[in-house]
């Protein structure tokens, strides 16, 4: 299926968001997600499940105002 990763169309096996930040290989790093403009919190990601098209966000925090 395909999804829209940041913006960018990005194809994907994934069912879940868990599964999509394994295939990216961001399952260790430190980042905040959001599916179709809700955000996901860490111990839910494995229940957001993925549909054709969907748009996912992923943001590594940053320091500084």
């Amino acid at each position: 299926m395909k999804l829209i990763v940041n913006g960018e169309a990005t194809p994907s096996e994934a069912g879940d968001l868990a599964a999509l930040l394994r295939e990216l290989d961001l399952a260790d790093a430190v980042v905040a997600t959001a599916l179709n403009g809700n955000f996901v919190p860490k111990g839910e990601r494995g229940l957001a499940a993925l549909g054709e098209g969907d748009r996912v966000e992923i943001v590594a925090p940053m320091k500084g105002g």
